[in-house]
């Protein structure tokens, strides 16, 4: 799993999705399925801002087996285009692509 989180009036909203959701899109963009994510897409009308934290217990990390990031960026919800047909191919039930720029990562396990 991942989790997802922005800014809104009342604090950061978080939520979750899935690793094996993940999507590649053009200018290497990460593309997710947004089912729901209203308030997230509230969010990011006003900030663009999001931060990721996604782990691996499978992949070398730091120290030992396992590993996981922050990610930090911009993102949109995207409701046409080729990312957002991109994602409506694989996942029928998605409204819109969450589409994030990776402005930094940096690694924390």
């Amino acid at each position: 799993a991942l989790t997802l989180v922005t800014q809104g009036p009342d604090g950061p909203h978080l939520v979750n999705s899935w690793k094996s959701y993940l999507q590649f899109g053009q200018k290497g963009r990460l593309l997710f399925p947004a089912g729901g994510m209203e308030t997230t897409q509230a969010n990011l009308a006003i900030n663009p801002a999001i931060q990721l934290s996604i782990s691996n217990r499978q992949v070398q990390g730091l120290s030992y087996l396992g590993t996981g990031f922050i990610l930090a960026g911009e993102a949109v919800m995207e409701t046409e285009g080729p990312d957002f047909d991109l994602v409506k191919a694989r996942f029928p039930w998605a409204r819109a692509a969450l589409a994030v720029t990776v402005l930094s990562a940096r690694q924390t396990l």
